[in-house]
């Protein structure tokens, strides 16, 4: 049986008499950290290959479709990288504060007492739901890239406006890199509760 309490310090706890173990988020923060972070590095590296092909074409003929072309992919692999990489790092810190719940809670039950579990504090929520809205912001931008890499023409008006395509999607890339800086700053706000909270519980513990 599992309750709701709020202490003294402004934590909302739930009590039960066993570790509640990791939440939903936790166990997907656990699988996917390490595929997202292989993903940027790949992603990065695929960037990287193509950035070069863009310089040769450049310096053999000038700005042309295929320059063009590939500067649009040039930033869907480079973002994909940031999105990926933002995204191994918020799936980071919910695996440790995953480590910390489960095992704050195993203690407590060594111990023999009630188990104190500090719910999903208000940053957690920010944090979750600005990783969200962030891959959303940046790939979005990252598809049109591929799409309007196959659109270029080698034209006056089509270079034009694939430079008027690219300046669009890079402002909207960099709010995405920006949010997600920002759900990682509330991620880590959310660590420093959490041993806020489990430096209360151990005092609560050798007092008993």
């Amino acid at each position: 049986m599992t309750t709701t309490q709020t202490l003294s310090t402004d934590f909302k706890i739930d009590t039960s008499t066993h570790s509640l173990g990791l939440n939903k988020p936790q166990q997907v923060g656990g699988k996917l950290w390490f595929p997202m972070f292989a993903m940027a590095l790949m992603a990065f590296a695929v960037g990287f290959i193509v950035s070069i092909f863009q310089a040769g074409e450049l310096s053999d003929n000038g700005v042309s479709d295929t320059s063009e072309a590939l500067k649009h992919l040039k930033a869907a692999f480079m973002f994909l990288g940031f999105a990926s990489v933002f995204s191994a790092i918020t799936f980071a810190i919910a695996r440790i504060l995953g480590v910390f719940r489960s095992g704050g809670g195993e203690v407590q039950e060594l111990v023999g007492t009630q188990v104190h579990t500090i719910k999903m504090p208000t940053s957690a929520k920010i944090m979750l739901g600005g990783m969200m809205m962030a891959m959303m912001l940046i790939l979005v931008p990252v598809i049109l890239h591929f799409v309007f890499a196959v659109d270029v023409t080698d034209t006056a008006a089509s270079l034009e406006e694939s430079e008027e395509r690219f300046i669009v999607l890079e402002g909207v890339r960099r709010l995405g890199v920006a949010v997600y800086l920002a759900s990682i700053a509330f991620g880590l706000a959310t660590i420093i509760k959490v041993l806020r909270f489990q430096a209360v519980r151990v005092r609560e513990l050798t007092n008993n």
